[in-house]
């Protein structure tokens, strides 16, 4: 049967009530005995799909009893100078590695075979806006420098002092609790709210809504999780919904690469939960949201009052309301002695992306009119800004290097902004020097330079060379597959990444 027809919203008058405040919590809650269970580390679509899932306008009779799968944990306990709390509401998603749920056949099929970390894995911080017609999932590198505050480690007992680690290892040393404390300290922003989802869950929510639909403008492989998908437009079941948000190898932006195709993936999901009439239909409703709840940890104040006043908030929610952006980066490759290379967020960058948040303010903007015909340009595998060049002048032409160079940045190049002059004599044809480890990038900015050859030269390191020949012919606009970004966050929205 077709779905109820949905009352329509009555127009706000002077006076008139608003929509119902999202309730909040009062303080740490008494603590229950959570069993220890296993989790792992890639279900970041299913942990937002709890907030989704409530959006449909389900009545109370059919949430009432959903949470009590739920597995209940204190992350707030004994907190104290916590951060002043913004508009909105804030929720910290974590994913945790642990593999021995799974069945055997299913760590051969598809790669999880390795002992787990007992770390996260994914860490999301995801605002929801007191209009409750957003939402912003900020993905936070799991290699994130980050710097613990004292605390008592919850395997020995022993007490620790203040000192640095990845932003992953929080949780193997202090649990939820010293997660949230730390996440709160290197953002300022208060969480309202806690969730932890079991990987077995991702694969039968996936499977629960009829599988997600991913676009592809290349041939994707990962040798490491098995993934192989052909150019186009594939249907993914939940085993290779997992392989697909795993990834890492495909290419050589790693956890960079793997977050935006996380975040892909979970546009995909809302765009099936909210077009596909599981959020209209009771009977599939419940069967997804209990797949999804009986493997979540979560604080004890958030179940069916937090999902019943979402639902009644969020009515219209679609791939449209949510935005998606990663925390800037300002060191890829940041030393740490006695931890290895880390990920350094560009700290004032970062800070004015979490300062949008405590205001409650949109980091995605819709496109304007340049950045529509942006769209038309061609689209590569890397994105230009990600591409450091160095442009020499290879001609006699005065002032071509100083031309190529601000053409290549018009684009979205990172130039280097000195042109030199090329040795050698004249060049008959533009050369892209680069190193082999850097080829999807050299193929990238060749694509901007049509007819140019591509030279590798082993030892180059990362900065590409463009010595401009004789046959410059101007530069074609390039894109990258994700490249609808807009605003100062360089923020996405929903159904700019999901597929056409």
């Amino acid at each position: 049967m077709p779905p109820p027809p949905r009352t329509p919203r009555p127009p706000r008058t002077p006076g008139a009530p608003g929509r119902p405040p999202i309730p909040r919590r009062r303080g740490p809650a008494p603590a229950r005995r959570a069993r220890r269970r296993p989790r792992w580390g890639m279900r970041m679509a299913t942990a937002l799909s709890v907030v989704v899932l409530a959006a449909g306008g389900i009545g109370h009779a059919v949430v009432t009893g959903l949470d009590t799968g739920i597995t209940r944990v204190d992350p707030f306990k004994d907190m104290k100078n916590r951060p002043q709390a913004g508009t909105g509401m804030n929720v910290l998603v974590v994913g945790t590695d642990g593999r021995d749920r799974i069945t055997a056949e299913e760590k051969k099929k598809y790669r999880l075979g390795g002992a787990p970390c007992h770390c996260t894995d994914t860490v999301l911080l995801v605002h929801i806006s007191e209009d409750r017609e957003r939402a912003s999932v900020v993905s936070l590198p799991r290699d994130s420098y980050a710097e613990l505050p004292e605390h008592t480690d919850q395997n020995s007992g022993e007490k620790h002092r203040a000192h640095p680690v990845k932003l992953n290892a929080a949780y193997a040393e202090g649990g939820p609790a010293l997660t949230v404390r730390t996440v709160e300290a290197m953002t300022r922003v208060k969480i309202d709210h806690y969730l932890e989802v079991d990987f077995t869950s991702f694969m039968r929510t996936v499977d629960a809504v009829g599988g997600v639909q991913i676009c592809t403008t290349k041939p994707v492989r990962d040798s490491y999780t098995g993934l192989r998908l052909a150019a186009g437009t594939h249907e993914l079941d939940g085993g290779q919904a997992l392989q697909y948000v795993r990834s890492r190898h495909i290419d050589g932006a790693a956890d960079i690469g793997r977050m935006q195709r996380q975040q892909k993936f979970l546009a995909a999901l809302v765009d099936r939960l909210t077009s596909g009439g599981v959020l209209f239909n009771p009977v599939r409703f419940r069967e997804v949201a209990t797949t999804l709840l009986g493997s979540v940890r979560a604080d004890e104040e958030f179940g069916t009052d937090q999902l019943l006043a979402l639902a009644k908030a969020m009515r219209g929610f679609t791939p449209a309301s949510s935005e998606f952006v990663s925390v800037p980066i300002g060191d890829m490759d940041f030393p740490v002695k006695g931890i290895g290379s880390t990920v350094k967020w560009d700290a004032e960058k970062a800070q004015k992306l979490f300062a949008a948040l405590r205001e409650d303010r949109a980091l995605a903007s819709r496109p304007e009119p340049a950045a529509e015909r942006k769209a038309k340009a061609v689209v590569v595998d890397v994105a230009p800004r990600t591409i450091r060049v160095q442009v020499y002048n290879g001609t006699r032409i005065d002032g071509l290097g100083r031309k190529v160079d601000d053409a290549l940045r018009g684009t979205g190049f990172d130039t280097t902004r000195t042109p030199m002059t090329g040795a050698g004599g004249e060049r008959k044809r533009t050369v892209v020097e680069y190193d082999p480890r850097w080829d999807r990038s050299a193929k990238s900015l060749a694509a901007a330079l049509p007819g140019a050859e591509l030279k590798p030269v082993p030892g180059r390191g990362g900065t590409l060379r463009v010595t401009v020949g004789a046959d410059y012919d101007g530069v074609t606009a390039v894109r990258a597959e994700t490249a609808p970004v807009r605003g100062p966050f360089e923020a996405v929205t929903g159904d700019q990444v999901v597929c056409p």
